[in-house]
């Protein structure tokens, strides 16, 4: 097997007393460091390398080449919606009215902003369906904490907010869902998924009592399925006097073809880092908003967007249920600009097409695959297809996760893995409707090459990459013992020479 240029890094690249840049003499009075920082002076300068200009350019453009992104190849992580962002949305989030804008410019010089991000609003209730939306949360996450804290005030507006002390989560659910619920206050309860990929309707019934708040339900699901409970499953819930949280990170199926709040739900978060593509993964920013029930709408956080008489917006305060502020300002502002961008460019009435092809990609690459990874249950997927590999585990030793590390070698990006966890050497493909055939072609043949060395090379699996700049690693003592620095030695003189040319 090949291998990549182990290229030296920065710090051995390190010699003293080379520069990058010399900047211009100071022509102005200066004082010395330790009489400005006294005790907070470190008593020797940071281990920095010492590059030239060109040296630091190479490196860090060696770096970018190392990485990983949509912009390099396909990406299928499954519930992640990793898809295209397309350029226009870059145009627009970049132009200077957008990026020049502060949080804190009056409302008068904040016109544009305030209107985007209020037309924003009204479309995402459009594709929803719910009453009224929040774009102040900033991600997924603090979505769902926001949803159960809207919950959470609708019963105590009620008198029961001592008494709906659970939330119902199924065994499927991502695992922020029971964390968000055990962050508000909340305890939690597993409602098992029967065998066709539904939620249990019979253990729902079972644990419903005047105790629960709120089930947290996503749909389509986990196993990437849609789930056909889900409308009775709200209507049990709202018989029993709680609400019903839809965990929109599979929106992407259900954009211009069904509307969450039809099928019952009370409040739902969306990614627009996902659905809605704006930049997603590389750790952030994401950008979140929350649709929320006419019930719900008096608690929505502060302040809100509202259209004003003369045609303007203004940020509303008067509110007196609301929860408060959940976030300092208004959301990721320039990925909201990239979501509106987004739904603009498509308009309402080919919004449609993104759940449509999105389901259409995800059944492709099913059929494809299906004779040599059977998915977890044996029905049309929607966004994303959920297959399992448990039996070359147990036949040939070979791991869902030594598959993972074969497409490396391949050029591809791995699937998302051991998620959801019901499902064993479980492996979850989400195309996006962004991938040609051709593009699924390629990495559906390179699945079916890999099932065949799992066959009859299994050591060969076990063993992979080969490709990458560094082999496989020890994951878990990696996650015990992390090191995050450079652990080498630089040598700095005891004088910087007044020319280093």
């Amino acid at each position: 097997m090949g291998r990549t240029v182990d290229f030296p890094l920065i710090f051995e690249r390190s010699v003293p007393g080379r520069r990058g840049v010399r900047p211009p003499v100071c022509d102005v009075p200066t004082q010395p460091l330790a009489e400005l920082l006294g005790e907070h002076l470190r008593p020797e300068p940071p281990a920095l390398p010492e590059v030239s200009e060109l040296d630091a350019l190479r490196h860090y453009t060696r770096l970018s080449q190392r990485n990983y992104g949509i912009d390099v190849g396909f990406y299928p992580l499954g519930s992640c919606t990793m898809k295209y962002n397309p350029r226009i949305n870059e145009k627009v989030a970049a132009l200077s009215g957008f990026t020049h804008a502060h949080p804190l410019q009056p409302e008068s010089l904040s016109q544009g902003a305030l209107q985007l991000m209020y037309e924003l609003q009204q479309d995402l209730k459009a594709i929803t369906g719910f009453a009224e939306v929040t774009l102040q949360n900033v991600a997924g996450a603090h979505g769902e904490l926001l949803s159960l804290m809207l919950i959470k005030a609708y019963h105590e507006s009620r008198g029961e907010g001592d008494k709906r002390k659970i939330v119902l989560v199924p065994d499927s659910a991502h695992g922020t869902n029971p964390a968000s619920a055990a962050l508000c206050g909340f305890t939690v309860k597993s409602i098992p998924t029967n065998a066709e990929g539904d939620t249990d309707l019979d253990a729902l019934q079972a644990a419903l009592s005047d105790e629960v708040a709120a089930m947290m339900l996503t749909n389509p699901s986990t196993l990437g399925l849609f789930d056909r409970n889900a409308r009775r499953a709200c209507e049990l819930l709202h018989e029993a006097g709680a609400l019903v949280f839809c965990d929109g990170a599979n929106m992407n199926a259900l954009v211009g073809v069904a509307r969450p709040a039809d099928i019952g739900f009370d409040c739902m978060h969306l990614n627009l880092h996902k659905t809605f593509s704006t930049p997603h993964g590389g750790g952030g920013p994401g950008a979140g908003a929350v649709g929320v029930s006419e019930r719900l709408v008096p608690f929505l956080p502060t302040p809100r967007i509202e259209p004003t008489d003369d045609g303007r917006y203004a940020l509303s305060y008067d509110h007196p249920q609301s929860i408060g502020r959940v976030h300092a300002f208004y959301g990721n502002f320039l990925n909201l600009v990239r979501a509106y961008a987004y739904i603009r460019a498509y308009g309402g009435r080919d919004l449609r097409t993104i759940g449509e092809f999105a389901v259409l990609n995800a059944n492709y690459m099913l059929a494809r695959i299906r004779h040599a990874f059977p998915p977890a249950v044996e029905r049309l997927c929607m966004h994303e297809c959920v297959i399992t590999a448990k039996h070359y585990k147990q036949q040939y030793g070979v791991r869902a996760f030594d598959i993972a590390k074969r497409l490396l070698d391949y050029g591809f990006h791995p699937p998302t893995m051991y998620f959801p966890l019901i499902v064993p050497e479980c492996l979850m493909i989400e195309p996006t409707e962004s991938e040609s055939k051709q593009t699924l072609d390629m990495f559906a043949n390179a699945l079916l090459e890999i099932a065949r060395e799992a066959m009859e090379q299994p050591e060969l699996l076990q063993n992979a990459p080969y490709n990458t700049p560094v082999r496989r690693l020890d994951e878990a003592g990696a996650a015990k013992a992390l090191i995050l620095r450079w652990q080498g030695t630089v040598i700095y003189p005891q004088e910087v020479p007044a020319c280093a040319c």
